[in-house]
């Protein structure tokens, strides 16, 4: 048995954002606005792992393009609610010179892990990376010089998990977007 928080105890005064059925029809919408903006380009479709799983297989089901996939695991939160340095646990292995990257995330909050990754991206010889998010945080905290190209809703700043978001690495998979 572990001390973390319990996400049954977290459920008990979660506020529900934004249901399922609501985020799926956002998503349906970013996936005609990825497409236009794509051009008929063939991009690297990149999630960021763990919590752009979810998200990330629901919106390439609704890019009516063809992509090509690939991922990359890096963290600053590591379970916990407070970011450390990057961590990569794996790089893409995709060749992204002269190639279109979108890049694929559950949340931009402040934005160092995705500036991070995309930063890499281009220094790997990206010719553009798009940044699509399920949500963006309310705030004014926000790395300078970053911002999505995409994104499905706006969320208050307060804890959001499901989605793909977690709560103490529980709750990716609810259905729907919930803060504390």
């Amino acid at each position: 048995m572990t001390d973390r928080p319990r996400l049954a105890e977290a459920m008990k005064t979660a506020e529900l954002l934004f249901s399922g059925d609501e985020l799926a029809a956002r998503i349906r919408t970013m996936g005609k606005e990825i497409e236009d903006a794509l051009e008929g380009e063939v991009p690297i479709f990149m999630t960021v792992m763990n919590g752009g799983l979810i998200f990330g297989g629901v919106l390439a089901l609704a890019i009516p393009a063809d992509l090509e996939f690939d991922y990359v695991h890096a963290t600053r939160y590591r379970g916990g609610t407070r970011g450390h340095d990057l961590l990569w646990v794996k790089q893409p292995r995709a060749t992204l010179t002269g190639r279109t990257v979108l890049l694929v995330d559950d949340i931009f909050d402040e934005g160092h892990t995705l500036k991070a990754i995309r930063d890499f991206c281009i220094d790997e010889g990206a010719k553009r990376v798009l940044i699509a998010v399920l949500c963006e945080k309310r705030h004014d905290r926000a790395t300078p010089g970053l911002r999505s190209d995409f994104c499905g809703v706006r969320v208050p700043d307060r804890y959001v998990f499901g989605y793909g978001m977690d709560f103490h690495e529980q709750g990716r998979n609810l259905a729907g977007i919930y803060a504390l």
